[in-house]
């Protein structure tokens, strides 16, 4: 089955097709490996035996998508790297900017990683007691998979997607809810939800103070890694921070435009 190209690329023109996806720009054996997932669900022994349970199976392509598209977070994933983001990078820049801060949370799955952010910079506004600043913040947050945006939408999470957040700011910016915990407005409504795919698609906005992007450029190929890297650092500030994924390494020409910051968190400072 493995060795079944022709199959297998039936089966991805097919999915790219139906629901969006770009899936070219995707590292080869990322896809198959999220396609075998399915076909063993599906008891199918071949790329074009699942393709027709896609094409017949009611909710098999959606299934299929979500798949491909699976995002694993939650809120203060690495600790590490949100406390220093707090305390050795944010406090600059948000009383350079006066809390006129424009973030972006590129592959922001569920929502997790974007409401932490606006969790930091309503820190940054209480501690400094301009409390009014956080109405200045706006956040982006995009992602393709649709599900996902949806429950970013809501705002509504279960109790273990807190599990990394300090309970200072769990109590502070979360209320019970029957699902578990909802986010109180003022966090709420700094985020905006919207579908970009990165493979293809441009930013909503042309420059950024902060953009955080962790774990999703791993799944490209290079050369579209390298083009992500370039419009990361491009789209930056002067004074702009980028954080990627402790596993990712800057590769290509955003190298001249951006340098390392702190090197065991993967923070990178737009250059002079």
């Amino acid at each position: 089955m493995m060795g079944d190209d022709a199959g297998f690329s039936r089966l991805i023109d097919k999915v790219s097709g139906a629901v969006g996806l770009t899936l070219d720009a995707y590292k080869d054996k990322c896809i198959r490996r999220r396609v075998a997932v399915r076909m063993r669900a599906c008891g199918a022994d071949s790329y074009d035996e699942y393709l027709g349970m896609v094409e017949q199976v009611p909710g098999e392509l959606e299934r299929l998508k979500d798949a491909l598209t699976i995002n694993v977070t939650r809120f203060y994933r690495n600790p590490e790297t949100w406390n220093a983001l707090a305390t050795r990078f944010l406090p600059d820049l948000w009383q350079a900017h006066q809390g006129n801060i424009l973030a972006w949370s590129a592959g922001c799955a569920s929502g997790d990683e974007p409401y932490t952010m606006a969790m930091l910079l309503a820190e940054q506004c209480r501690l400094a007691g301009k409390e009014d600043w956080l109405e200045r913040a706006t956040i982006h947050a995009t992602d393709v998979d649709r599900v996902s945006l949806e429950r970013a939408r809501a705002a509504v999470y279960r109790e273990d997607a807190f599990q990394d957040l300090p309970q200072a700011l769990r109590e502070r910016y979360t209320v019970k809810d029957l699902a578990g915990r909802r986010l109180v407005p003022a966090i709420r409504d700094r985020v905006q939800v919207s579908e970009l795919d990165l493979s293809r698609a441009r930013p909503p906005a042309p420059r950024y103070a902060l953009i955080v992007c962790r774990n999703v450029v791993i799944y490209f190929d290079r050369p579209l890694q390298e083009r992500l890297f370039q419009l990361f650092a491009e789209r930056l500030t002067d004074d702009g921070i980028l954080v990627l994924g402790k596993v990712e390494t800057l590769l290509g020409p955003a190298r001249d435009l951006v340098q390392l910051a702190d090197v065991r968190e993967r923070i990178y400072r737009r250059r002079a």
